[in-house]
C-alpha cells in the first residue's frame, strides 16, 4: 500500500518535484492545506487553517502516515502542531518556536556558543524604543519573527531607526498575532516572556561570506548533507543568488557543521530538517550563526536535484516517516548549479514581463533550467506580497553548468533574454 502524504502549502513548482519520488517510493501526496492559504494572505489565523487542517484529515478514510512542509511560518508552527496531535514523528513545538523566535533563539544560543552577534529586545510600541537599544550603530532591527527578510532593517543613525520603527509598528500585525497564537501553547522562559511576537530583535551587524546548511536531527544525530553558499547584491541586504556548492574551505564547513550539532542538540530539536546560515569573518577567522530555520529550503531543491540527483524533500519526507533519510551525493549531471534572482529596486509598474516565448528560449539553449516568473504586467511593485525591504522579488532562474564560471555565463544570457519594462510610478 502506498504511503499517504500531507503537504501544508504544495505548489505546482514542488508538485513536480515531488512527484517522481512518489513514483520510485510509492507514495501518494495530498494538499492539506493551499499555498494560498499559508502563504499570500494578508492576515493568518490559525484556529481557522488547524481546523480546516484537521477537518481533513478526520475525512480521510485511508492511514495517514505524514504531514509535511517547505515554507516559512505559519507553516513551520503548523506541521509540528498537528503532527504531534496526531501522534506523527517530528520536533515538538517548543523546539521549533526556539528557532523561529530569533530572541529567544539567541538567548539559547548565548548558553552553548561563543560567537553570536550582540543583541536586545525591543518594543516597537514603546513610547521611546530607542532606549531599549544598547548597541551602537549600524545595527539590524528586525521582527522576531518574520520571513523573507520583510520588515527588517540595517540602521545607521536615529533618523533610520524612527523611519524603521514607523513602517514596522504600521505592518508587524500580519506576522505578529498568529504567532503569539502558537507561544501561547508552550510555557515560555522567563528570560523570553512577555516578548511576543509584537516585539522586535536588535543585533550588531556581522559579515563575511555567507552560507547556509541544510541538515537534519535523527534519533539525536545531527547530520548536515549539503553547504549552499549565498550571494548578496552590492547593498549587502539582499540576495543576488544560492550557488550549490558552497566554496568555503571544508575545515570551515566542518566548523560549522560542529556549530550545528551543538545548537541543535541543546534544543532538543528532533526527527526533522533544519537549514542553518552562517557568516565565514575570513579575516579574523570567524564563524557567525546568523539564524536557524526548522525546516529544508524548498530554495534549495532545485541545486540539490541537478548536483547531487535528488530533491532534498526526500530528506524531510524520510523523516516524516519515521525513516533515516539516505541522500545522494553529486550523482547529479552538474558540477555546480545556482538559484539567481530576478529583482527591481524601484517602485514602478511592470509594462512588459516574460512570457512563454522567452522562457522556452531559455529552456531550450539550458537544458534542465527552470524559470518562474512571480509577476505580471500592469502590477505595482510596492503592492507586492511578502517582499523584503529592499528589492522586489520578480522571479527566478535555476541553472547547472560544469563549474562557476559557466554557471555565471549562462546567467547573464538569461537575463537578456527575461527583459522586464517599466512604467514610472
Amino acid at each position: 500500500m502506498p504511503k499517504n502524504i500531507f503537504v501544508i502549502g504544495l505548489d505546482e513548482f514542488n508538485l513536480a518535484l515531488l512527484k517522481p519520488i512518489g513514483s520510485k517510493k510509492s507514495y501518494e501526496f495530498h494538499s492539506l492545506l493551499s499555498v494560498e492559504e499559508v502563504k499570500r494572505r494578508e492576515h493568518y489565523d490559525p484556529d481557522e487553517l488547524l481546523g480546516t487542517a484537521e477537518k481533513k484529515l478526520k475525512l480521510f478514510t485511508g492511514t495517514i502516515d505524514g504531514i509535511v512542509g517547505y515554507w516559512d511560518f505559519p507553516t513551520t508552527c503548523l506541521v509540528p502542531f498537528l503532527n504531534q496531535k496526531m501522534g506523527l514523528p517530528g520536533p515538538t513545538l517548543e523546539s521549533v518556536l526556539k528557532c523561529e523566535h530569533k530572541y529567544w533563539s539567541r538567548v539559547e544560543q548565548q548558553q552553548v556558543l561563543t560567537d553570536i552577534p550582540k543583541f536586545c529586545a525591543v518594543n516597537p510600541f514603546e513610547t521611546n524604543p530607542r532606549s531599549m537599544v544598547d548597541l551602537a550603530f549600524p545595527c539590524w532591527i528586525k521582527p522576531v519573527k518574520a520571513f523573507a527578510s520583510q520588515l527588517g532593517f540595517r540602521i545607521h543613525n536615529d533618523k533610520e531607526f524612527e523611519k524603521a520603527i514607523e513602517i514596522i509598528r504600521q505592518k508587524l500585525s500580519h506576522f505578529a498575532e498568529p504567532f503569539n497564537y502558537f507561544l501561547d501553547q508552550v510555557v515560555l522562559p522567563p528570560s523570553v516572556a512577555g516578548i511576543g511576537g509584537d516585539w522586535c530583535i536588535a543585533e550588531s551587524i556581522v559579515s563575511g561570506r555567507q552560507c547556509t546548511l541544510e541538515g537534519y536531527v535523527y534519533q539525536g544525530e545531527v547530520e548536515v548533507y549539503g553547504v549552499i553558499d549565498s550571494i548578496r547584491e552590492p547593498n549587502r541586504s539582499t540576495f543576488a543568488r544560492y550557488q550549490y556548492p558552497s566554496q568555503l574551505p571544508k575545515r570551515i564547513q566542518n566548523r560549522m557543521g560542529d556549530v550545528a550539532q551543538k545548537i541543535m542538540t541543546h534544543l532538543k530539536y528532533d526527527q526533522a530538517p533544519f537549514n542553518m546560515e552562517f557568516f565565514y569573518d575570513e579575516p579574523h577567522d570567524r564563524i557567525w550563526l546568523l539564524e536557524i530555520n526548522p525546516r529544508i529550503s524548498q530554495s534549495h531543491c532545485d541545486v540539490f536535484r541537478k548536483v547531487d540527483g535528488a530533491s532534498h524533500h526526500e530528506v524531510m519526507i524520510d523523516l516524516a516517516l519515521g525513516k533515516k533519510p539516505e541522500f545522494p551525493h553529486r550523482e547529479g549531471e552538474f558540477g555546480c548549479a545556482g538559484k539567481f534572482f530576478l529583482r527591481a529596486h524601484k517602485d514602478a509598474v511592470l509594462k512588459h514581463v516574460p512570457g512563454e516565448k522567452e522562457i522556452q528560449l531559455v529552456k531550450e539553449r539550458f537544458p534542465g533550467s527552470l524559470v518562474n516568473i512571480h509577476v505580471k504586467e500592469g502590477m505595482r511593485l510596492s503592492e507586492l506580497p511578502n517582499q523584503e525591504s529592499y528589492s522586489y522579488e520578480l522571479g527566478y532562474v535555476c541553472l547547472g553548468a560544469s563549474n562557476e564560471h559557466e554557471l555565471l555565463e549562462r546567467s547573464r544570457t538569461c537575463q537578456e533574454y527575461l527583459k522586464f519594462t517599466y512604467s514610472p510610478s
